[in-house]
């Protein structure tokens, strides 16, 4: 599919009606068709990977192109100064969140970037941190439990940031790691303890939320499955 057919078919899809909806729960409403991510996928699985046809996409600065840009690039195409100029341009918490569980967790610098982008000032990029960390705490099962284990120090740094969207992917990646295995559910929780003690409104909220799960019956009962 062309580019400018893609194009067509996102405005035919448009709902203006939706896009407050969006706003609500903190979705950027800039260039934003009123598409939900259902109705992506689905356009994202008849297009299929495509490189050229991402990188178009995603410089449309359109809101749901740029979403199925992340849906229909190659990770094997995607090199570390895109991965960086993407990263850059994000202003909104579900592009966010898509470019690393749609496409960036797959690519071989992935852990690099979990490191680096946690150190970075804006937010969104800081949250991209995270929430790579979360995608593979969750799916990369062919990593030891000590490389992920590595995460919990960045997490427990960083635990006193107080903007929203730092913050809650903050929580999202210790309470991944934490279930993930009986002996990383363990760690998660010593850190979480230590998190608690920096005594900040961040880390506190952080702490507290993620215990409540890691610390829980379903928790404990998922684990214990052989």
């Amino acid at each position: 599919m062309q580019f400018d057919e893609v194009i067509k078919a996102l405005e035919a899809r448009a709902n203006p009606d939706n896009v407050a909806g969006m706003a609500r729960f903190g979705i950027n409403p800039e260039n934003t068709l009123g598409i939900s991510v259902r109705e992506l996928r689905v356009l994202a699985k008849e297009i299929g990977r495509d490189h050229d046809l991402a990188l178009r996409l995603w410089e449309s600065g359109i809101h749901e192109g740029r979403m199925l840009a992340t849906l229909v690039e190659d990770p094997k195409a995607l090199g570390v100064s895109q991965a960086e100029a993407w990263a850059a341009d994000l202003d909104s918490w579900d592009i966010c969140d898509g470019l690393c569980f749609n496409v960036l967790w797959k690519t071989p610098f992935a852990y690099d970037k979990c490191g680096e982008w946690s150190a970075r000032e804006e937010e969104f990029v800081k949250r991209a941190s995270f929430a790579l960390m979360a995608k593979l705490a969750l799916s990369d099962r062919k990593q030891p439990d000590d490389r992920i284990a590595a995460f919990l120090p960045i997490i427990e740094r960083e635990s006193t940031d107080e903007r929203n969207f730092v913050k809650k992917a903050v929580n999202w990646a210790l309470r991944q790691i934490g279930k993930r295995s009986v002996g990383l559910n363990a760690r998660a929780i010593a850190t979480a303890r230590r998190i608690e003690a920096l005594d900040t409104k961040s880390s506190r909220w952080i702490a507290r939320d993620a215990l409540r799960e890691l610390e829980g019956e379903a928790v404990r009962k998922r684990l214990a499955k052989p």
